[in-house]
Parts: C-alpha cells; structure tokens; sequence
C-alpha cells in the first residue's frame, strides 16, 4: 500500500523482523545439561561402575517418565499465549478482591505450563486491571493443578488416588491463602511490574507466537528437568542412608528436608511427581510438601520473581508461600494421607 503525502507517493516503511534469540542463561542450562547427560551415558569405563551404573539408572528414568507430559504442557502453554485473548481473564474473574481470589486460583487449571510461565501471565493481568491479589493467586495455583500435572501426579503415585487429591486441595488452598494475605498486608510499593506481554497481540501471526511460546517454555522447562533429574539421583546414590534416616524418621524434619529440596532442586511442576516418587524413604506428608512447594517457590521462580516486580517483592512473598504451602501440606497430608 503507498502512503500519499503532499500529492507524492511514497511505499511505506518496513521494519525489520526481529528474531527471538533464547536467553543466553536458558541456553546454557540446556547445554550443560545436555552434555552432562550425555557424558553421563557414553561407554567410558570409569563411569561404568556401580553406583554410577545405578545414578544412571535412576536419571533415565525420572526423565523418561517426565518427558511426555513436559512435552505436552509445554504445547498446551503455548497454544493458551497464542490462541486465548489476553484480556480473558478481566472479564471473567468477579469484581470483589474477596471473591476474586479463589476463582482466579481455580482459573489455574487453565494453564497447564511450567511454573516460568505462570510469572509473566500474572504480570500480564496486574497490567491489564486484575487485582494483584487474584494474579498472585492464578501464579500460584497453575502450575500446580493444571490437568497434566495432576495426571503426571497419577502416574506416578499408581494406586494412591488420595496423593492426586491431597496436592491439589492443598495447592488451592495455599494460593487461596496467599491472595487473601496480600489484599489483607500487601503494599503497591512492594511491586515494580514491567510491561511484558502474554497472549495473542493483534497483527501477530498466531502461530509464530505458538512456536515462540512453546520454544520458550520447552528451553526453560527442559533444561531444569533434566537437572532436576540428575540431582534427584545424585542424591538417592550419594546421600547415606542414615543421613536419610535421621529426617525421614522425624515427622517435622522430612517435611521441612524435602520443602528444601524441593526449592534447590527448582524441578518443573510436570517432572516433579516423578521425583517425589523416588523418594520412598519418606513419608507421604513430606512427599507432599515437596509437591506443593515446589511449583510455587524455587530458586528460578524467585529470581524471576525478582526480576518482573522487584526484590522486595520476591523476598516476601516467596517467604510466606512457603510457610502457608508446608502448613496447609501438613494439614491436608495428615488427614487424607
């Protein structure tokens, strides 16, 4: 089309397309963890003892088992950025703060990604005029109850129905409590919210959005699994078993060893059942609080917390999620597990 101005006619500007290049840091969580793998699973002969034949064993098959849902969250995440409108959500959640909160964390059920994603869609809605109490409480809730992670959750707690139950009521309720928290102590100040976008923007291609989103996800999501994954079996072959013991025989202290864990290790909501799974010398409760917390804080979810609405922000609220999330874990885990 040209652009007639003063009687002359002139082709209008074309801006040059810009490339999505991964972070460096996300690439290099993939490349490490990839050539860490591999080294892992060639034929050297000093790797091919036995406790490394079993760290081995223990890798592959957390990452096998975890592989299909993560794949499949992540293109779901995507087709969500893509297909459904940014503004959703503004007009479904109710009006009242109060109400607003345990919708937006049954809403979590709606976005079945990794945990990264759920941080730039809570400041999505912040942006776009829901109350940062309903965000916080959508951020917390879908990466944990999002239907892949419940049935990745299934699989691999066969024949215990009640673990599948468990996580879920206590994830809801701890988003729950910690949207009710922030209307109640929270302060704007605490927040520095950037403008980033989540969902479809007009004149965007749709699926080079879908591509972009699930390139986002899959590197991020990828990278930590397979981590999670070594270190799960680095710590099921190096840790000695009466170190084991000494938490997993205290009700108090499995729960607080594995909340722990379950930080450091920063495993994607979709592969960490499979973790928790392989953690047999504790008990269900304590398996559940690493369910729980997890999702909703580990050390990437703080540092991206960190970075969308500032320090402040992060250290507060990943404190608090963390103690509601073990409280409503021991509640829930007592009386259902």
């Amino acid at each position: 089309m040209l652009d007639v101005r003063d009687g002359v006619a002139t082709a209008p500007a074309v801006l040059p397309r810009r490339r999505t290049v991964p972070r460096p840091w996300a690439v290099g969580v993939v490349t490490v963890a990839a050539l860490a793998f591999a080294l892992a699973f060639t034929g050297t002969r000093w790797l091919n003892g036995p406790a490394v034949s079993a760290w081995r064993t223990v890798c592959l098959a957390i990452t096998v088992q975890a592989l299909p849902f993560l794949l499949l969250g992540t293109v779901l995440s995507g087709a969500i950025n893509a297909f459904v409108p940014a503004d959703l959500f503004t007009k479904v959640l109710p009006r009242h703060p109060a109400l607003a909160v345990p919708v937006a964390g049954a809403a979590g059920v709606v976005l079945p990604g990794c945990e990264c994603a759920s941080v730039p869609v809570a400041n999505s809605l912040i942006r776009r005029g829901v109350t940062p109490a309903a965000a916080f409480a959508f951020l917390l809730s879908a990466p944990a109850i999002n239907p892949v992670v419940l049935t990745a959750t299934a699989v691999a707690f066969p024949g215990s129905p009640a673990m599948v139950v468990a996580r879920l009521l206590a994830s809801l309720a701890t988003a729950a409590v910690m949207g009710w928290l922030w209307l109640w102590l929270g302060r704007e100040e605490w927040l520095r919210p950037a403008v980033r976008h989540t969902g479809h923007q007009p004149g965007h291609h749709r699926w080079t959005e879908f591509r972009r989103g699930f390139q986002h996800d899959f590197l991020h999501a990828g990278g930590f699994l397979v981590l999670g994954a070594m270190a799960a079996a680095t710590f099921n072959v190096t840790v000695p078993r009466s170190v084991l013991d000494t938490f997993s025989g205290s009700p108090w202290l499995s729960v607080l060893f594995l909340t722990a864990l379950a930080v450091l290790l920063a495993v994607c909501s979709e592969a960490d059942a499979f973790v928790a799974a392989s953690l047999t010398g504790f008990s269900p409760t304590a398996r559940l609080a690493f369910l729980v917390v997890g999702p909703m804080v580990d050390l990437k979810l703080i540092a991206l917390q960190a970075g969308t609405f500032g320090r402040a922000f992060a250290v507060r609220f990943s404190t608090a999620t963390t103690v509601v999330a073990v409280v409503t874990s021991v509640l829930i885990g007592g009386a259902l597990l």
